[in-house]
């Protein structure tokens, strides 16, 4: 099996240069891009965190440009805005900064899309905030894919979402406590609610085996999309770093976590990487990888293979359980 790469909608960065960053630069996010789509992603949304608005004006028009560049159409796919509309709870913020979210605006959304001149194709917010419903039926009618995550929702809260026309949930099993109850939890919800599909970050540290493996039954392979939420130490050797607001320390197996907030600051994993790992477990084919790290994300945003320019190609070899990475010799050829 063939195909043009894996299509990512969580990416915060790459090779040190963090989209939320306030220095970030055209030049520097140029390079971090053709980089990562040259090891197996074919396409990505480049991801801000909750920011200082300042954050927001300064960065939003930098990806949009990008965006909009004939050197990255078919390739940054628009931006995904995780928040500024998040639960402050601990536990649920994760490694966002509390104190910079927001309850659910319209006016602040609609301010945050004019500043990415219309590039805002994916929402995350925690959907028990007061206005969340509003927002999300707002987003969804602009055409915006809206998905619900760093949150303790309940079923009626989800179920209200879903309603509004949100359409995923946020990396299922993470950006919530470690200890939450038995039956009452967002899990549960989330995997009960048909009407969200479920993105997971597959690279070996923030589900484990049995976790992923119920996760997709539950949900099914039609609704699952695989994610990296590859933080900006993705790439580089292991170390400390100061990254998305956070003090982090990058172990040599990839683990990248806060030792302060004693959580996890998104993964230093790439596409290809999550898909091998989710391959080497022998829980789907080759046509299921090919729906969840492909035809899935695409079909949240209203697109289709045929829709990319990639610039890498990667094929699975079944007797290895594993994608390998190849060069794409002519950008102008069919795409699987």
């Amino acid at each position: 099996m063939d195909l043009p790469g894996f299509v990512d909608l969580q990416v915060n960065g790459h090779l040190g240069c963090d989209f939320s960053a306030p220095d970030l630069t055209a030049d520097e996010l140029a390079s971090a891009c053709e980089k990562l789509l040259a090891t197996g992603t074919a396409a990505l949304l480049p991801t801000m965190v909750v920011a200082p608005m300042q954050v927001y004006e300064r960065n939003l028009p930098i990806l949009a440009e990008a965006i909009d560049s004939e050197r990255f159409r078919g390739r940054l796919l628009g931006i995904h805005l995780e928040g500024p509309f998040l639960s402050p709870e601990p536990g649920a913020v994760g490694a966002h900064r509390p104190e910079l979210t927001l309850r659910p605006d319209i006016d602040v959304l609609s301010r945050l899309m004019g500043l990415a001149g219309g590039c805002v194709r994916m929402l995350t917010l925690s959907p028990e905030l007061p206005g969340a419903e509003r927002l999300i039926e707002w987003a969804a009618e602009r055409g915006i894919c809206v998905g619900c995550g760093h949150t303790m929702a309940t079923s009626d809260d989800l179920a209200r979402a879903a309603d509004a026309g949100a359409t995923v949930f946020t990396h299922l099993g993470n950006g919530m406590p470690r200890l939450a109850p038995r039956h009452e939890n967002p899990i549960w919800a989330a995997l009960a609610e048909d009407r969200l599909t479920a993105t997971l970050i597959t690279d070996g540290q923030h589900l484990p085996v049995a976790v992923i493996k119920s996760f997709i039954r539950a949900k099914g392979v039609e609704r699952t999309v695989v994610i990296s939420d590859a933080a900006p130490p993705a790439g580089l050797a292991p170390g400390r770093y100061r990254t998305l607001g956070n003090d982090v320390v990058l172990d040599p197996d990839g683990r990248l976590h806060s030792p302060s907030k004693k959580c996890l600051v998104g993964s230093s994993s790439t596409m290809l990487q999550c898909m091998n790992h989710l391959a080497s477990l022998g829980i789907l084919g080759a046509a299921e990888l090919r729906a969840v790290g492909l035809d899935n994300p695409l079909r949240l945003l209203g697109l289709s293979p045929e829709d990319l320019r990639p610039s890498s190609r990667v094929r699975y070899d079944p007797a290895a359980l594993q994608f390998r990475k190849s060069a794409f010799r002519n950008p102008q050829s069919a795409i699987d």
